[in-house]
């Protein structure tokens, strides 16, 4: 079992920033990839970037050259730095964790964009 909770979420203006966190606890020792997803009212929860244990990483096209994850295995964490949010960024972010023990979501965190 892997325990996922998120922190960071808020209300930002257009063209702010924000920094999502994700800690991991439990049986890590087994996760391969750690990432972030999201998901906006009547939309289907959609990949937002990906991380592998060996720090290679995967963007979804919308938000490459704006958002940057972060992983430290040390730690068990991995972040979400956030800039230029725009209203389309607004979602529920989830953090998620695979690996062959299975897939694990945290309980998601609000991004609300809005002047």
């Amino acid at each position: 079992q892997v325990q996922l909770v998120e922190s960071g979420g808020g209300l930002v203006q257009p063209g702010g920033s924000l920094r999502l966190s994700c800690v991991a606890s439990g049986s890590l020792f087994r996760v391969n990839v750690m990432g972030w997803y999201r998901q906006a009212p009547g939309k289907q929860r959609e990949l937002v970037a990906v991380i592998s244990r060996s720090y290679i990483t995967n963007y979804a096209d919308s938000v490459k050259g704006r958002f940057t994850i972060i992983r430290d295995n040390a730690k068990n964490t991995v972040n979400l730095q956030m800039k230029s949010l725009q209203p389309e960024d607004t979602a529920v972010y989830y953090c998620n964790s695979r690996g062959p023990d299975g897939t694990y979501w945290g309980q998601g965190t609000q991004v609300t964009v809005s002047s």
